[in-house]
């Protein structure tokens, strides 16, 4: 049996070494065809690579092609294929409760100030965005108990974040940005710089929210009126034409209600305005809710009174 063991990992050396071989001797090629001459002789010598040999033209850049293409070609089809939201399921018992995640790498450090923040519904997960164009993701049990690990993962957004949510069952978190774009993130992998899904608002958004059953994200923008995605198609529903109901003024926060019947919006024209969450229309304006000032915030309380 060891010796088995030790003749794969042998064949399993050579065939690495081969692949080595062969990469250095396209690159070698590639700089060599392109004029590089210095580059590929340092190349070559670095590499113990012959500076003469022979490789098909371009076949470098084609490889490359080839794996940008497969690798994009997997991300559409992983995106198509995700069984993350199943719009034929009914809402589990276990409403509000979040899988268990193999992994979650995070920094308790804040470097900047932080713009958001906001827990997930079974309360045991803390996602904060900050100005310094990073999202943090804490265990609330890990904060409790002081366990501060070194963090070593870098920024994941190139510019501020505004709004954090989590999917109401699966371990997923979107994020509003003012790059315009929606972000969605497995936080059940150990490291998930990158969003596996991006929606392309054209506004700034400044806030997101899930609607309970999971299939649906609403997005409050510098738009007047909120934007409604469907996560499964990416699809924008317009709730409501600006001039018949008044509206004047970016929107800084949307949530919706539990049962996702209503949802609210807080606007800089000071307004507080209640939606119907299946029609869309507004069913109540609150017109200078704190005066003077912007509304910043909004919010239902359990019993939706």
């Amino acid at each position: 049996m060891e010796s088995s063991n030790n003749n794969g990992s042998l064949e399993q050396t050579l065939q690495d070494g081969n692949l080595y071989r062969q990469v250095n001797a396209f690159i070698v090629a590639h700089l060599r065809d392109n004029n590089l001459n210095q580059a590929a002789s340092a190349v070559a010598s670095a590499t113990m690579t012959p500076s003469n040999v022979e490789a098909p033209p371009n076949k470098l850049l084609e490889l490359v092609a080839k794996g940008l293409a497969v690798e994009k070609d997997e991300m559409l089809r992983g995106v198509s294929s995700s069984p993350l939201f199943d719009s034929g399921a009914a809402i589990p018992a276990g409403y509000g409760s979040i899988p268990e995640p193999r992994v979650v790498a995070v920094d308790f450090r804040q470097y900047n100030v932080a713009r958001c923040a906001r827990f997930s519904p079974d309360g045991r997960f803390l996602a904060t965005g900050s100005a310094d164009t990073s999202i943090k993701l804490f265990e609330v049990i890990k904060i409790k108990q002081m366990m501060l690990p070194d963090a070593k993962d870098g920024p994941v957004r190139p510019v501020p974040v505004n709004d954090i949510d989590f999917h109401p069952q699966n371990t997923v978190m979107i994020t509003g940005a003012k790059d315009h774009t929606i972000k969605f993130f497995d936080f059940s992998k150990a490291v998930a710089k990158r969003a596996f899904r991006v929606i392309q608002d054209t506004h700034n958004v400044r806030s997101v929210a899930f609607h309970p059953s999971g299939d649906f994200v609403l997005a409050g923008t510098d738009h007047p009126i909120a934007h409604l995605y469907d996560v499964n198609t990416f699809q924008c529903y317009l709730s409501a034409k600006i001039q018949d109901i008044g509206v004047d003024g970016s929107i800084n926060q949307v949530r919706y209600s539990s049962t996702g019947g209503m949802y609210v919006t807080a606007s800089k024209d000071g307004a507080i305005r209640i939606w119907d969450g299946v029609t869309a229309s507004c069913v109540r304006s609150i017109l200078g809710a704190h005066g003077t000032t912007e509304a910043i915030s909004a919010n239902f309380t359990k019993d939706q009174r």
